[in-house]
């Protein structure tokens, strides 16, 4: 599986539509199907935290892919990232959003009690949430099966999806590099980012 995630973010991103994350911190174990997933294509991506060049923060993403690199955004949220591509490419792709398929209770009472199912892991900072995941896990190797947390790949296609320019961007705004499985309740919706300049015209 680690030579499928070793190709460039664009072509690895829609396959892992419908593929299990699965993690057992905590209490016990919560596996999210991914339903949303954000492609960034490293130093070439005005978007990727890799655009300048590798730094403390975003030295995972430089490393061999199967690996999670995790970032906090504005200092609030987690955010998790299964690496792609060669070492060095640091190309990356955003889990944006899933469905919980095991450990409902566990990751309610993450995310609060009074949510709907759809609700508990759309979004980025949701998902790491309902996981239990924090920075604790940036360079944690997904496909050895025997750490924290785990990636496997979805054995049959997810069914129609659609794909469009990803979310609160500000760079390369347009660039449809979004893909997400169509009609599914639990993908996020789309915002554009204020700061992005204004979509040219037809």
């Amino acid at each position: 599986m680690r030579s499928q995630l070793a190709q460039p973010a664009t072509e690895v991103a829609p396959l892992l539509l419908g593929a299990r994350l699965t993690s057992v911190v905590g209490p016990g174990t919560v596996s999210v199907e991914i339903t949303e997933v954000e492609a960034y294509e490293g130093e070439a991506d005005p978007a990727s935290h890799a655009w300048r060049g590798p730094t403390a923060r975003n030295a995972v993403m430089f490393g061999p892919a199967g690996h999670l690199y995790v970032y906090r955004s504005h200092g609030l949220h987690w955010c998790l990232n299964v690496v792609t591509g060669g070492v060095g490419t640091a190309t990356a792709v955003l889990l944006r959003a899933g469905r919980v398929v095991e450990g409902d209770e566990i990751a309610r009472l993450r995310r609060g009690t009074h949510l709907p199912s759809s609700r508990l892991a759309r979004g980025p900072g949701c998902l790491a949430q309902a996981l239990g995941a924090t920075g604790a896990l940036d360079g944690a190797d997904l496909l050895t099966g025997a750490g924290p947390i785990r990636l496997t790949m979805p054995e049959t296609p997810p069914g129609e999806t659609a794909r469009g320019p990803r979310v609160g961007v500000s760079r390369a705004a347009d660039v449809p590099l979004r893909w997400w499985i169509a009609g599914d309740p639990t993908v996020s919706a789309y915002r554009r980012s204020p700061r992005a300049p204004a979509p040219a015209a037809d």
